[in-house]
């Protein structure tokens, strides 16, 4: 399964674009969508799931055109965890998704079985009874993740699934979806470098509607090799005036005054050592430089 995007831009009736004349293409496998709110992430899995229609431009999933005439082919091959997931709040949890799993036109017995397998997966097995508005807010995103994997999709998208999780959830739901992306294509959009850092190999970078980078984490961190660095500013007023002039990724109190960590193009000016940048140094280099 792959997804191709050529010259894909959405403008709304008043003026902002929200996708300006973008180029990409996802491949089988995790795929990180990585941005700040606002960066048009949203609208563009909106324009992949068919629920918007693109401005200009087109995109192809698996070789088929994403036009309204093959809306309803594609729809069965798409599963959509949105920022907002509306579940039903009377119904339980093994009902909700019940019903969710009927109107994907799943056989009763294999909904069930995929039901009790992503229940255990997501560990909400004991939760199955509880009506959805009894569950808390990450309780019920990962009821959110598994109406979205019940119809076993060729091209999932997931927006922001681990908002609201504990670190261990997070780090189930990624080995769920490191799992699930085995021969499919997981579209992983977050705002969290962490996420992406250990799920995925390639990624975009999204910024004001366009993709600055786009490519492999390697080489994204390759780019900010050499411009990141560490030093220890004496006190607050000389680490005010550091961070006046240079993107600082880290701060924190030392025995010998405040650590730093800055993203800079060129070597600051007071003493300090190179770092070995992480995902997130990464991500503000290129976004901030």
């Amino acid at each position: 399964m792959s997804i191709e995007l050529k010259n894909l831009s959405v403008t709304f009736k008043n003026g902002v674009t929200a996708v300006d004349q973008v180029n990409l293409e996802i491949p089988t496998g995790i795929y990180g969508l990585l941005g700040e709110n606002g960066a048009g992430k949203t609208t563009l899995m909106r324009v992949l799931t068919t629920i918007l229609r693109p401005t200009a431009g087109t995109v192809t999933i698996n070789g088929i055109p994403c036009q309204e005439s093959n809306y309803e082919k594609i729809q069965q091959k798409i599963g959509y965890l949105p920022q907002e997931c509306s579940l039903y709040p009377n119904l339980s949890v093994q009902e909700c998704l019940e019903y969710l799993g009927g109107l994907e036109g799943i056989p009763r017995t294999d909904c069930r079985k995929r039901i009790d397998y992503y229940l255990e997966r997501t560990s909400l097995t004991n939760q199955r009874k509880k009506k959805i508005r009894q569950l808390s807010g990450g309780m019920k995103r990962r009821v959110g993740l598994i109406q979205a994997l019940l119809n076993e999709p060729e091209f999932l998208i997931v927006d922001e699934p681990t908002t609201g999780l504990d670190p261990e959830e997070r780090i189930r739901i990624r080995n769920l979806l490191v799992d699930f992306s085995e021969n499919r294509t997981v579209l992983f959009s977050t705002h969290v470098t962490e996420d992406l850092a250990v799920t995925c190999s390639r990624l975009a970078i999204m910024q004001k509607g366009r993709f600055p980078y786009h490519g492999t984490v390697q080489q994204l961190l390759q780019m900010a090799e050499g411009h990141v660095w560490t030093c220890t500013a004496k006190d607050e007023t000389q680490a005010r005036q550091l961070e006046q002039r240079y993107h600082i990724s880290g701060k924190q109190y030392v025995e010998d005054g405040i650590g730093l960590k800055l993203i800079s193009r060129d070597k600051p000016d007071i003493p300090c050592q190179p770092q070995t940048p992480s995902l997130e140094d990464a991500y503000l280099y290129i976004t901030q430089s």
